[in-house]
């Protein structure tokens, strides 16, 4: 499996910790201090890095488009145009965030959402570029994002397998160091949508790492997607849920993306290996609770024991595991034993 360098010291894959990204989105309603109070939001809440959209608007979408009318309660402008534009940061702004994420102390980057924006922020330095799902069918910029070969998280909502195929033969034709996250496209997402299954389809089929970006409710997909492997895991914060936008009700506030983040590195460490064996912290259980072959009966020296001569139970002293029961019938005695007696090693031929 590839490893996806991020820093020197911060991969992605393997044995790696899952990479958990805090979604800023568009969450700072067009204000810069919010954007930096989310900022600093995701570095005390132990997210991995911060994430936020950068768009050159006339790439993006078409002149019609923009002008179409965009009058509902989530709007900050007539237009769909104006809403957009509200929400956009400008470059020199960009580059006042990156800088301040330094200052706190947490990576920072965005979703390319267009050719334009994929160049400033390769020019920004940003560790790595997100490719949201929106552009999981744009072949052109997927082509264009690869011959870059910086690396790359890719987001796979709104298409079914076959085109996952595809940006994974076109960048991959370039370079490996790319993340494929499973996604559902909706805001939120029904649980009975969140097919978390498609993270082991993609792990059985592609060698780069895989995760997953959520738009669910609450924190309990996003928890079943790192058990069931996914290498990075994408949700969104917000400081209030009831903040205009319509990402804002299925984000995490600071405190909840706080325990999700907490929780995923109790699940990590749950995990363990895939090796059925005794360990350290249940011996005391075995010292008091486990089982041993007693007798059920009092027997002399020379006869033999038979099913019905042997019992199990807790015993003081303990003696031999409950498992050697079939090693122990038919066998004959070497010494006397009274009922209820512990059978061990050396009292049976």
């Amino acid at each position: 499996m590839v490893e996806v360098k991020i820093t020197d010291d911060i991969r992605i894959g393997g044995n790696n910790p899952c990479f958990i990204i805090a979604e800023a989105g568009q969450n700072h309603q067009g204000d810069i201090e919010i954007a930096k109070k989310l900022i600093k939001a995701a570095k005390e809440a132990g997210a991995s890095c911060v994430k936020f959209q950068k768009t050159c608007l006339g790439e993006k979408f078409t002149k019609k488009y923009l002008e179409r009318p965009y009058d509902n309660p989530n709007s900050w402008g007539k237009t769909y145009g104006e809403h957009k534009s509200h929400l956009e940061f400008s470059d020199t702004q960009y580059r006042e965030l990156f800088r301040y994420a330094q200052e706190v102390g947490i990576l920072f980057t965005a979703s390319a959402m267009d050719m334009v924006s994929f160049d400033f922020l390769v020019n920004l330095k940003v560790p790595f570029i997100k490719i949201g799902s929106g552009d999981s069918n744009n072949l052109l910029f997927l082509k264009y994002a690869a011959s870059k070969k910086i690396p790359l998280i890719i987001s796979t909502g709104m298409v079914d397998k076959t085109a996952v195929k595809t940006i994974y033969d076109i960048i991959s034709s370039d370079h490996k160091q790319f993340c494929l996250l499973h996604c559902i496209s909706a805001y939120p997402v029904p649980f009975e949508d969140c097919n978390l299954t498609v993270l082991q389809d993609y792990k059985n089929t592609f060698d780069v790492p895989v995760g997953y970006s959520g738009q669910e409710l609450g924190t309990a997909v996003a928890l079943g997607a790192v058990a069931l492997g996914a290498k990075v895991l994408e949700k969104h914060i917000t400081l209030d849920k009831s903040m205009k936008g319509t990402d804002h009700v299925c984000s995490l506030t600071p405190s909840e993306f706080q325990q999700l983040v907490r929780d995923v590195r109790v699940i990590e460490a749950s995990l363990g290996t895939p090796i059925k064996k005794v360990v350290t912290s249940e011996i005391p259980c075995i010292d008091k609770l486990q089982k041993s072959l007693v007798m059920g009966s009092t027997k002399n020296k020379g006869e033999i024991l038979y099913p019905g001569d042997v019992k199990i139970k807790v015993a003081e002293p303990k003696g031999l595991n409950a498992l050697h029961l079939e090693d122990v019938i038919y066998k004959t005695l070497v010494y006397d034993k009274k009922e209820d007696e512990p059978l061990n090693e050396g009292d049976f031929c």
